[in-house]
Protein backbone atom coordinates (compact mmCIF):
# COMPACT_ATOMS: atom_id res chain seq x y z
CA UNK A 1 0.00 0.00 0.00
CA UNK A 2 0.94 3.72 -0.73
CA UNK A 3 1.75 6.25 1.56
CA UNK A 4 0.02 9.23 1.10
CA UNK A 5 3.82 10.61 0.84
CA UNK A 6 3.94 8.72 -2.28
CA UNK A 7 0.55 9.75 -3.61
CA UNK A 8 1.02 13.58 -5.30
CA UNK A 9 -2.67 15.54 -6.22
CA UNK A 10 -2.48 18.22 -8.42
CA UNK A 11 -3.90 20.26 -10.66
CA UNK A 12 -3.75 18.92 -14.55
CA UNK A 13 -1.88 21.08 -16.89
CA UNK A 14 -3.64 21.40 -21.03
CA UNK A 15 -0.97 18.82 -21.63
CA UNK A 16 -2.71 16.49 -20.06
CA UNK A 17 -6.06 16.61 -21.67
CA UNK A 18 -5.35 13.62 -23.91
CA UNK A 19 -4.73 11.53 -20.60
CA UNK A 20 -7.80 12.84 -18.96
CA UNK A 21 -9.45 11.58 -21.87
CA UNK A 22 -7.67 8.27 -22.40
CA UNK A 23 -8.90 7.77 -18.17
CA UNK A 24 -12.50 8.28 -19.18
CA UNK A 25 -12.65 6.13 -22.03
CA UNK A 26 -11.33 3.55 -20.03
CA UNK A 27 -13.58 4.28 -17.36
CA UNK A 28 -16.77 3.19 -19.61
CA UNK A 29 -14.97 0.11 -20.51
CA UNK A 30 -13.65 -0.76 -16.98
CA UNK A 31 -17.56 -0.52 -16.25
CA UNK A 32 -18.20 -3.02 -18.83
CA UNK A 33 -19.57 -0.63 -22.04
CA UNK A 34 -18.15 -2.59 -25.13
CA UNK A 35 -16.06 -0.59 -27.30
CA UNK A 36 -18.31 -0.65 -30.35
CA UNK A 37 -20.55 1.40 -28.39
CA UNK A 38 -18.25 3.76 -27.77
CA UNK A 39 -18.38 6.56 -30.56
CA UNK A 40 -14.85 6.21 -32.73
CA UNK A 41 -14.17 10.10 -31.97
CA UNK A 42 -14.35 9.66 -28.07
CA UNK A 43 -11.11 11.66 -27.72
CA UNK A 44 -11.65 14.22 -29.97
CA UNK A 45 -15.48 14.75 -28.48
CA UNK A 46 -14.00 14.66 -25.04
CA UNK A 47 -11.42 17.30 -25.78
CA UNK A 48 -13.79 19.61 -27.22
CA UNK A 49 -16.07 18.88 -23.99
CA UNK A 50 -13.09 19.80 -21.92
CA UNK A 51 -11.83 22.82 -23.67
CA UNK A 52 -15.58 23.84 -23.92
CA UNK A 53 -16.00 23.32 -20.11
CA UNK A 54 -12.66 25.52 -19.70
CA UNK A 55 -14.15 28.34 -21.43
CA UNK A 56 -17.43 28.35 -19.65
CA UNK A 57 -17.51 26.45 -16.88
CA UNK A 58 -15.08 27.40 -14.50
CA UNK A 59 -13.65 23.40 -15.64
CA UNK A 60 -10.09 21.93 -13.92
CA UNK A 61 -8.80 18.87 -13.92
CA UNK A 62 -6.68 17.17 -11.11
CA UNK A 63 -4.48 14.32 -11.25
CA UNK A 64 -2.60 11.40 -8.88
CA UNK A 65 0.76 10.81 -9.12
CA UNK A 66 2.95 8.01 -8.14
CA UNK A 67 6.92 7.43 -9.10
CA UNK A 68 6.16 11.12 -11.74
CA UNK A 69 3.68 8.60 -13.78
CA UNK A 70 -0.10 9.75 -13.83
CA UNK A 71 -2.19 6.99 -12.23
CA UNK A 72 -5.75 8.86 -11.95
CA UNK A 73 -7.35 11.15 -12.70
CA UNK A 74 -10.76 13.41 -11.78
CA UNK A 75 -12.97 16.42 -13.59
CA UNK A 76 -14.91 18.97 -11.92
CA UNK A 77 -16.96 22.00 -13.68
CA UNK A 78 -19.97 24.06 -13.28
CA UNK A 79 -23.06 21.52 -13.80
CA UNK A 80 -24.71 23.23 -17.28
CA UNK A 81 -28.18 21.74 -16.45
CA UNK A 82 -30.56 19.72 -17.38
CA UNK A 83 -33.15 22.44 -17.73
CA UNK A 84 -33.60 26.23 -17.06
CA UNK A 85 -31.74 27.10 -13.20
CA UNK A 86 -34.63 29.39 -12.01
CA UNK A 87 -32.63 29.42 -8.39
CA UNK A 88 -30.21 32.47 -7.55
CA UNK A 89 -26.80 30.93 -6.97
CA UNK A 90 -26.79 31.72 -3.41
CA UNK A 91 -29.37 29.03 -3.24
CA UNK A 92 -28.04 26.93 -5.72
CA UNK A 93 -24.93 27.10 -7.78
CA UNK A 94 -24.07 22.76 -8.58
CA UNK A 95 -21.02 21.58 -9.81
CA UNK A 96 -19.94 18.69 -11.60
CA UNK A 97 -17.53 15.54 -10.98
CA UNK A 98 -16.48 13.56 -13.50
CA UNK A 99 -14.48 11.08 -15.11
CA UNK A 100 -12.60 9.81 -11.70
CA UNK A 101 -10.81 7.05 -12.71
CA UNK A 102 -7.85 5.34 -10.88
CA UNK A 103 -5.68 2.32 -13.25
CA UNK A 104 -6.69 -0.73 -11.63
CA UNK A 105 -3.26 -1.79 -10.00
CA UNK A 106 -3.53 1.61 -7.63
CA UNK A 107 -7.11 1.14 -7.02
CA UNK A 108 -8.35 0.58 -2.92
CA UNK A 109 -5.58 3.11 -1.84
CA UNK A 110 -7.70 6.11 -1.57
CA UNK A 111 -6.44 7.70 -4.82
CA UNK A 112 -9.92 8.38 -5.91
CA UNK A 113 -11.16 9.56 -2.40
CA UNK A 114 -8.25 12.16 -2.31
CA UNK A 115 -9.21 12.76 -6.30
CA UNK A 116 -12.61 13.42 -5.59
CA UNK A 117 -11.60 15.29 -2.34
CA UNK A 118 -9.38 18.10 -4.04
CA UNK A 119 -12.78 18.31 -6.80
CA UNK A 120 -15.26 19.08 -4.07
CA UNK A 121 -12.82 21.81 -2.49
CA UNK A 122 -11.83 23.27 -5.93
CA UNK A 123 -16.39 23.65 -6.14
CA UNK A 124 -16.40 25.05 -3.12
CA UNK A 125 -13.71 28.15 -3.71
CA UNK A 126 -15.88 28.98 -6.72
CA UNK A 127 -19.03 28.99 -4.40
CA UNK A 128 -21.17 25.86 -4.84
CA UNK A 129 -23.33 24.94 -3.21
CA UNK A 130 -23.70 21.59 -4.32
CA UNK A 131 -21.87 19.10 -5.69
CA UNK A 132 -23.55 15.62 -7.67
CA UNK A 133 -21.82 13.36 -9.76
CA UNK A 134 -22.78 9.98 -10.73
CA UNK A 135 -20.98 7.01 -9.01
CA UNK A 136 -20.31 3.70 -10.38
CA UNK A 137 -21.20 0.53 -8.18
CA UNK A 138 -17.25 0.83 -7.33
CA UNK A 139 -17.39 4.38 -7.32
CA UNK A 140 -20.50 4.46 -4.69
CA UNK A 141 -18.88 3.81 -1.00
CA UNK A 142 -16.09 5.99 -1.89
CA UNK A 143 -18.46 8.92 -2.27
CA UNK A 144 -21.21 7.83 0.42
CA UNK A 145 -17.28 8.06 2.29
CA UNK A 146 -17.37 11.89 1.78
CA UNK A 147 -20.63 12.87 2.62
CA UNK A 148 -22.42 12.56 -0.73
CA UNK A 149 -25.60 11.09 -0.19
CA UNK A 150 -27.85 9.33 -2.60
CA UNK A 151 -30.15 11.57 -4.41
CA UNK A 152 -33.57 10.97 -6.04
CA UNK A 153 -31.90 10.57 -9.22
CA UNK A 154 -34.59 7.79 -11.12
CA UNK A 155 -33.75 6.14 -14.64
CA UNK A 156 -35.66 4.14 -16.71
CA UNK A 157 -33.14 1.82 -19.45
CA UNK A 158 -34.73 1.71 -22.54
CA UNK A 159 -34.87 -0.63 -25.38
CA UNK A 160 -33.16 0.61 -28.47
CA UNK A 161 -35.47 -0.65 -31.00
CA UNK A 162 -33.15 -1.77 -34.71
CA UNK A 163 -35.52 0.55 -36.85
CA UNK A 164 -35.84 4.16 -36.46
CA UNK A 165 -39.63 4.93 -36.46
Amino acid sequence: MLTQRQIIIREATTQEDLLIAQHFYQMWRDMGVPEDAINPDWCDATLEFIEQARQNLFYKGFVAEVDNAVVGSASCQLFAGLYSNVLKPEYRKTGYIWGVYVEPSYRRQGIAKRLTSIAVEYLQAIACTQVVLNASPAGKPVYLSLGFSQANQMVLNLVVSASPL
